[in-house]
């Protein structure tokens, strides 16, 4: 073992010389080649630091509008001293001979990136091994793996070399796919469905790369309505499948990153809405045999569902982005979400001036999530108190905790509110009013707004970028935390 260790710290660190003088010859050839390169290698690039250093002469003179070859350069390097160790300025001239055409400019390139990408991650594993081998005391093994993935995400971030500009007639060839996939689906939905009929009708569905605030206070149903939505989604996915294949292997799914809820908890939660057995009664095991033998027939249903939970508690963005590409790369990926923002941890090693721009640093991931893996996200989030003390307990964008960030970062923010919950507090007591015909009219009012916000939430849509905003009223059953489409022509019951 100790044979073995020896043996890979005598291995040289990947490096690829010959490209390194090939490339800086052609650029020095010709500066039209440095666009081939401009956009994703720097001079901190190159293993040898002399070509680095040439490297960044020529990119300075380039940016700059002038003339970047051997004569221009010569004068620069002459009095520096700079390349002395590989025979002074004539070396200049020496590249020229290892010069490739513009054409493999580019490529050449893409070699000098990729071993260096190679050499952050030889550094990489090194303080990785070091770290277990004790060099660092007051880091656990938790927290040393917490930082491994988030210099894995750094370098995964800033050593990504693709995308760029596209031209418009691709954008719009992508714009017309989504309005036929429209055009074609029931009720004109181009995302992933929700389940929910007038969801689906204001945003369209889920739309990849999207970052969806779901928010509300406590007691509100923020987790049953994500949980719902994560349901519809997929049972979308599944069924989409089948229809192109009934025999095909289901590839894609749903993603519950559960901070607050136990995984089994929230499946306790989802047995619950599907059999309408009361989470209560199943807790307590307060169920008949009849009860039983629906569980049974749901859970073989649900099993087929694929849903992925999640649940573990204070993840960081970098953790909850390895295990997003890990599945999309092993199963599919087609929604992810949060329960909830203000529970996870910002990057491993970073430590924010403050709240909001922790806050900020997570919403900000999230997005960058979102568009990486082309999926959406919906990020559960808290309100502050302040809803509390105005006479209409319906969220605005203001009472966001955190807000700007979340605001900012979010394609859509959703408010969850029941007012039902907040009428329960407003019961009329006798001792309150002068006479008991005071009391009885108290009452009587009460009773008839009870009963015309029993059952009912709403869903208030206060920001979309992409479409317009507005209400969606729901259909509630807080026995079962179950949301459902309400059908306000017919009684609520038969449309849940």
């Amino acid at each position: 073992m100790g044979q073995g260790m020896l043996g890979l710290s005598q291995r040289l660190p990947p490096s690829n010389t010959e490209a390194e003088q090939a490339l800086l010859g052609a650029l020095l050839a010709n500066n039209k080649a440095y666009e081939r390169v401009s956009e994703f290698l720097a001079d901190e690039h190159f293993a040898d630091p002399i070509h680095g250093r040439i490297f960044k002469a020529i990119q300075r003179r380039v940016e700059a509008g002038q003339l970047a070859d051997v004569v221009t350069l010569r004068a620069e390097f002459e009095h520096s001293g700079l390349l002395d160790e590989v025979g002074g300025p004539a070396y200049l001239t020496q590249l020229l001979t290892a010069m490739v055409g513009i054409i493999n400019a580019g490529e050449y390139g893409r070699v000098i990136h990729d071993c260096f990408l190679r050499r952050q991650l030889v550094d990489l594993g090194e303080v990785v091994v070091n770290r277990a081998f004790g060099a660092e005391p007051e880091l656990d093994g938790k927290a040393q793996l917490e930082a491994a993935e988030q210099a894995l995400f750094d370098l995964a971030t800033e050593g990504s070399s693709e995308g760029g500009l596209i031209s418009f007639d691709r954008a719009l060839t992508a714009a017309v796919e989504l309005a036929e996939r429209a055009f074609s689906t029931p009720g004109g939905v181009s995302g992933l469905p929700t389940g929910l009929r007038d969801v689906d009708t204001k945003l369209g569905g889920l739309h990849p790369s999207d970052l969806l605030i779901l928010a509300g206070r406590p007691a509100m149903g923020k987790t049953a309505l994500a949980v719902k939505i994560g349901f519809g989604a997929a049972q979308a996915v599944i069924r989409e499948a089948q229809e192109k294949d009934p025999n095909a292997v289901v590839r894609g799914g749903v993603a519950i990153f559960s901070l607050e809820m136990s995984a089994d908890q929230l499946a306790t939660r989802i047995l619950s809405e599907q059999s309408r057995v009361s989470g209560d009664r199943i807790r307590r095991g307060d169920i008949a045999q009849r009860d039983f033998d629906k569980f049974v027939e749901v859970s073989r249903e649900l099993s087929t569902l694929p849903l992925f939970i999640d649940d573990t508690p204070a993840i960081t963005i970098s953790a909850l982005r390895t295990r997003c590409r890990r599945l999309m790369r092993t199963k599919g990926l087609n929604l992810i979400i949060v329960d909830y923002l203000q529970l996870m941890r910002p990057a491993a090693g970073t430590r924010p001036e403050n709240r909001v721009q922790e806050i900020s640093q997570i919403t900000q991931g999230l997005k960058a999530i979102a568009k990486e893996l082309s999926v959406p996200v919906i990020a559960l989030s808290q309100l502050s108190r302040q809803v509390e003390q105005r006479e209409d307990k319906r969220p605005q964008l203001a009472d966001l905790r955190e807000s700007g960030s979340i605001e900012q970062d979010a394609d859509v923010v959703m408010f969850v509110y029941r007012d039902e919950y907040y009428l329960q507090q407003k019961m009329p007591k006798e001792l309150a009013f002068d006479n008991a015909e005071k009391f009885s009219e108290a009452t009587d009012k009460w009773q008839k707004d009870m009963e015309q916000a029993h059952n009912k939430a709403e869903l208030i849509i206060a920001k979309q970028r992409h479409g317009p905003t507005g209400t969606i009223r729901l259909f509630f059953e807080g026995e079962f935390t179950r949301f459902g489409d309400l059908d306000q022509t017919h009684d609520e019951n038969d449309y849940a």
